[in-house]
């Protein structure tokens, strides 16, 4: 097997590459049969006819999409999508947020200047999480209903 990031000769299937450090399967430079070069659109290796291996199904987060979508529908102002899915900064950064909209709302409209803000980012968050381009705080993407 070869690393498809860099090319060198690995035996048996180690997680990460010793010559470049990344995932062996998560590049598209090189053929993972042969080490022949490759490009990223390439299905089937021209030197020795493999059909090139992808990066495995375990790269898909565990986190549910619907768990996902659901709680940036009825709870994203909060952010507890965005907790859920691992992203505690931003997921508190929205939380406090919203809280300050809610606090100053009543003694002025200084409050919307927060609010307005966190909802257009709840939105797209929703719109995000239901169309599966979300991604946990690890990267990987959210696909799995």
């Amino acid at each position: 097997m070869f690393c498809r990031n860099c090319g060198k000769n690995l035996v048996g299937s180690p997680d990460i590459c010793p010559g470049c450090g990344a995932k062996p399967l998560s590049g598209t430079k090189f053929c993972n049969a042969c080490g022949a070069t490759t490009t990223a659109i390439t299905e089937i290796c021209k030197k020795c006819g493999t059909r090139l291996l992808t990066a495995p199904a375990t790269y898909i987060s565990p986190k549910s999409r619907l768990v996902t979508s659901l709680l940036a529908l009825l709870l994203g102002m909060f952010g507890a999508h965005r907790l859920y899915i691992g992203k505690i900064g931003t997921g508190v950064a929205m939380l406090i947020l919203t809280i300050l909209g809610v606090a100053t709302i009543w003694h002025c409209f200084l409050g919307l200047v927060f609010l307005i803000p966190v909802g257009v980012w709840t939105l797209v968050d929703f719109i995000t999480a239901v169309s599966g381009n979300e991604e946990d705080s690890e990267g990987r993407p959210i696909k799995n209903w």
